[in-house]
């Protein structure tokens, strides 16, 4: 791989940065550019007058040929399974015709419009739209700049998904547009269809710009806002990512990728799409290490992942994504949860994280799984179903289980299982780039393209790598609750717990709760726990324990005095009224365990630890441990 750690920020240097542009642009990129022009159906103009009351105007050139034209906004953002109505931001919707005549028009549902147009002429939309919604990640705009997610933003003609769409920005002086789309003008973008606007966000403003090129990719890294960490180290610390998603896949799904960060107050979360993502978290996440690996270089490897897992190709059902409704699949934890699996091993192989840190957090996640009594209740595949309308608190964790974090564990299993029944030579790596190599047989052409799967065919490539049957793991494995013994996975790649001391165990009540005043008021309670068995609740406060007042500063020093098994009388207030429970203390685990490497590992124990994460085993184990 060519390797170029120049970083230039484009908007100190522009004509250094225009040159380079121009030197980069090939005939076939001219060419594309040119025909999306020729060829462009639908068009837009957002005019962004009123930054301060986050406010723009839209027009939508729609192209003759049509009596009945209805017109609609989606109800969801890719990335989100979750029905957000993103209609509820439009005002002064008109139409009108070619002449100037405005055409007689109806709403007919939460997200559509029907549009009278007998001539059959060319007609324009234009609508008032409200944009502060910046944590939704779906549109916002202030003095300062515009996040712009298409499906937020610019209606569609169902008919005409599959045209070109031009979006043309009408923004203040100064002001500088990204996106992962063709980029026209340096405020107008081309996408091949639909489909890809909605999936390519647009940043324009007042932001920092650095570029760099990797593997013969070109990327450009938008920073809006200051992180509290130099923008250069996190634009090497990219630069190394990108490089090691080939230890995965064989080829890239883009020629050019966008990473918007927004360094914010507030707002945190990401999200991925085609050829780019956005990524928000507060200023101050940036500075210490812990926080810089967990909330900005985990989630930026996770997006950079969805690139091809989910972007590339994605389950049936949501092939192609239909915005007016739930797009539902028993596979949603291959999208998300094998994602955070492969993340973990892309920062390990571009040293962004340590083999230690690599190890902490899956015990972590370990620790996470086996405090989760829903494990026993939900398949991960009943999951995967249920994410549209999936509930938090407390029936989330006893009755539940992730798609995310119980999809990482599911994930691994599949690994573990796969290359244990290849001898070593195939994975869930190698399960990917497979899922993956199918859209070079579909791209007919196109620059993007997204292929699908179902379960069938998951298991068929599955069976094909390894030379085994798979449809009775799948359905023990997958579609069934499970439990893992975690020892047994450690110790095939040399692993193993580090000892647990009979002080690191407490006594534990079974539920988390927070601080209401000086009271404690309870916020979980966990199944088949204590506090479950005697009958607590969400909601409870806790006033006392054997007739002694607790709060939140003294729970823990009277909790030393008892031991395991020992039954206490709490004084509770619940629904306006005192009540009393007994309880019996029982132990559980208060630090977080530790993974170390075995002294004495087996020659099979090595290979199979190379296999996992495509490294040698340490030679030196109490230097790794």
């Amino acid at each position: 791989m060519s390797h170029n750690s120049n970083q230039v920020k484009r908007l100190n240097i522009p004509i250094w940065s225009a040159m380079r542009l121009i030197q980069k642009i090939t005939f076939l990129s001219l060419l594309t550019t040119f025909c999306y022009s020729l060829s462009a159906k639908v068009s837009y103009l957002i005019s962004i007058e009123q930054p301060e009351h986050h406010l723009a105007q839209v027009e939508m050139r729609i192209p003759a040929g049509m009596k009945s034209v209805v017109v609609k906004m989606p109800a969801w953002r890719t990335g989100n399974y979750k029905i957000l109505n993103q209609a509820n931001g439009v005002r002064d919707f008109i139409a009108k015709g070619k002449n100037g005549r405005e055409l007689v028009w109806k709403r007919i549902d939460k997200s559509s419009w029907q549009i009278e147009n007998p001539s059959e002429r060319e007609l324009t939309v234009s609508y008032l739209l409200y944009a502060n919604e910046l944590s939704s990640r779906t549109r916002h705009i202030d003095y300062s700049h515009a996040y712009l997610d298409a499906t937020a933003v610019f209606m569609y003609v169902p008919e005409l998904m599959e045209q070109v769409h031009r979006v043309e920005l009408n923004v203040p002086v100064g002001w500088k547009s990204f996106s992962g789309m063709v980029q026209a003008q340096p405020h107008e973008f081309l996408a091949q269809d639909y489909h890809q606007l909605a999936d390519s966000p647009i940043e324009t403003g007042v932001n920092d710009v650095y570029e760099f090129s990797e593997d013969e990719r070109d990327y450009q890294v938008v920073i809006w806002g200051k992180p509290a960490k130099k923008s250069q180290t996190i634009v090497e610390d990219l630069q190394k990512m990108v490089s090691a998603s080939q230890t995965i896949w064989k080829g890239y799904p883009y020629q050019k990728y966008v990473f918007i960060i927004h360094a914010t107050a507030e707002a945190t979360g990401a999200t991925e799409h085609i050829n780019s993502t956005v990524i928000q978290r507060p200023s101050e996440l940036f500075a210490k290490r812990k926080d810089y690996l967990d909330r900005f270089l985990r989630t930026a490897a996770h997006e950079l992942v969805h690139t091809w897992n989910v972007k590339a190709y994605r389950p049936k059902g949501l092939v192609p994504y239909e915005y007016q409704h739930e797009n539902y699949s028993d596979l949603l934890w291959l999208a998300e949860g094998t994602t955070s699996y492969l993340q973990d091993h892309i920062l390990l192989n571009s040293d962004l994280q340590t083999m230690d840190e690599f190890l902490d957090k899956l015990a972590e996640r370990i620790d996470e799984f086996q405090q989760k009594p829903g494990r026993n209740i939900q398949s991960i595949s009943a999951a995967s179903m249920e994410k549209w309308i999936a509930q938090g608190g407390d029936f989330a964790n006893n009755f539940s289980v992730n798609i995310y974090t119980e999809g990482f564990m599911a994930s691994w299993l599949l690994d573990f299982e796969m290359l244990e029944d290849s001898n070593m030579s195939a994975g869930i790596k190698e399960l990917h780039d497979s899922l993956y190599q199918k859209q070079n047989d579909k791209r007919d052409g196109r620059q993007f393209v997204v292929t699908d799967f179902d379960t069938a065919e998951v298991v068929a490539t599955i069976e094909k790598l390894t030379n085994k049957l798979y449809k009775n793991w799948w359905r023990e494995n997958i579609e069934s609750p499970k439990d893992i013994d975690f020892n047994n996975l450690l110790n095939k790649v040399g692993l193993e717990f580090a000892p647990v001391k009979n002080s690191d165990n407490k006594v534990w009540m079974g539920f988390e709760s927070k601080e209401q005043g000086s009271l404690i008021q309870l916020t979980s309670v966990e199944r088949e726990g204590p506090a479950w068995e005697a009958g607590l609740t969400s909601g409870d406060i806790l006033l006392a324990i054997d007739k002694r007042q607790v709060d939140s500063k003294s729970l823990e020093k009277w909790l030393i005095q008892y031991n395991e098994g020992d039954e206490v009388e709490l004084t509770l207030f619940r629904d306006r009224q005192l009540i009393k429970r007994h309880l019996k203390l029982t132990k559980r685990l208060s630090k977080k365990r530790k993974i170390r490497f075995l002294e004495s590992p087996s020659e099979t124990q090595k290979a199979f630890f190379k296999a996992w994460l495509g490294m040698e085993f340490p030679v030196n184990r109490a230097e790794a441990n």
